[in-house]
């Protein structure tokens, strides 16, 4: 199908999506306007791209035919201008729309449930789990994203051996998933007296979350759920009740334990939550490794060798090893300005896609 083809049909869907708002039965049904809500926000930005592409070839085309047809030396200059501006602007937008057009993440409007857990270097790796942490939580607020702590294990005064949290948001996942991986950091530890730099590293997962349509559980069948008293800091009660959920996948052997919340009822919508993302990562990763397009896994064991990322306290430096960019501001990165990594990582990926693209249509036509 050629580029204007795919457009013109992007067009009628656009269309369609508008025609269905107006039905009654959608605005009563949350699950099927969430999902037209998603394929409208996927869709409109690249009409609203095709349309301007429309306007401006319109305009060339009324500039080409002013330059032919006046006599008047400054209309020509005139017409020259608006042909070159024009010209200009007809390239930036097929270059915008050739991106927008490339094979969507079938994710990227989703939430996400994040997973950050402390790797090698005992609590100075929970220290920096917690700073991780932190760091999403303010690059959330910065993007006007809602955040949900769904588990969290403290590990002394600061730091956290695990946390679960929820983003949600239009196109969080786009943005976050780059950051799956492991995350190294370089500084020396405030317990430390002789100012010896120490290395440590947490994982991050980034996981999809998944609807209750995207993954079918059958709660009878397919779980095991346990019940008991939540326990707090030194194994003393946070609570009086059998409120922390315990649930146990049985055909996967995933299992999910929640006790933030004093309710039972809470704690098991958290934990169903959770579960789910995980089981939706792993069939997408079972049908990418089906289709031969293995993927290498979101979370290492937690060794030093392996990392996406290192945040360098004595030089002031955040190095992403993946693209190889340094970008000096760690103070400010840590606080939640991730923009300058991500859309560095964006960008990469696009190009790396767009290439792999063309060379396959190469292919086919040689």
């Amino acid at each position: 199908m050629s580029l204007e083809a795919r457009l013109d049909e992007l067009e009628r869907r656009l269309a369609e999506i508008e025609a269905e708002w107006a039905k009654p039965e959608v605005a009563a049904d949350p699950a099927r306007s969430k999902v037209l809500g998603r394929e409208q926000a996927r869709i409109s930005p690249i009409v609203d791209n095709y349309r301007a592409l429309r306007d401006t070839r319109a305009a060339l085309d009324s500039a080409r035919h002013e330059l032919h047809a006046e006599d008047d030396p400054e209309l020509k200059e005139l017409a020259r201008e608006l042909i070159a501006e024009n010209e200009a602007e007809v390239e930036r937008l097929n270059e915008e729309l050739r991106v927008q057009l490339l094979p969507a993440d079938p994710n990227d409007e989703r939430d996400v449930i994040i997973e950050i857990r402390g790797g090698t270097g005992g609590e100075e790796a929970a220290i920096f789990a917690a700073d991780l942490f932190r760091m999403y939580v303010r690059y959330a607020e910065r993007q006007r994203w809602k955040t949900e702590t769904l588990a969290a294990s403290e590990s002394g005064v600061k730091g956290l051996r695990e946390v679960i949290f929820e983003i949600s948001g239009q196109g969080a996942f786009s943005r976050l998933k780059y950051e799956g991986g492991v995350h190294r950091v370089q500084r020396v530890p405030e317990t430390e007296s002789s100012g010896r730099i120490h290395t440590s590293t947490a994982t991050v997962a980034v996981l999809p979350k998944a609807d209750e349509v995207d993954v079918q559980i059958d709660e009878t069948r397919d779980l095991r759920i346990d019940v008991k008293r939540a326990s707090g800091p030194g194994g003393q009660s946070v609570n009086t009740t059998d409120s922390a959920v315990r649930i146990t996948h049985l055909p996967s052997g995933l299992v999910v334990e929640i006790q933030d919340e004093k309710s039972q009822h809470k704690n098991k919508a958290k934990a169903m939550s959770v579960l789910r993302a995980r089981l939706l990562e792993m069939e997408q990763r079972k049908a990418q490794e089906e289709e031969a397009e293995a993927r290498r896994s979101m979370v290492g064991s937690g060794e030093r060798s392996e990392k996406i990322r290192t945040y360098n306290f004595p030089q002031d430096r955040i190095t992403d090893h993946r693209i190889g960019l340094d970008v000096h501001d760690l103070p400010g990165v840590l606080d939640g300005e991730l923009d300058k990594l991500i859309d560095a990582l964006v960008t990469t990926d696009q190009a790396e896609r767009l290439a792999s693209l063309e060379a396959g249509a190469e292919a086919r036509s040689s």
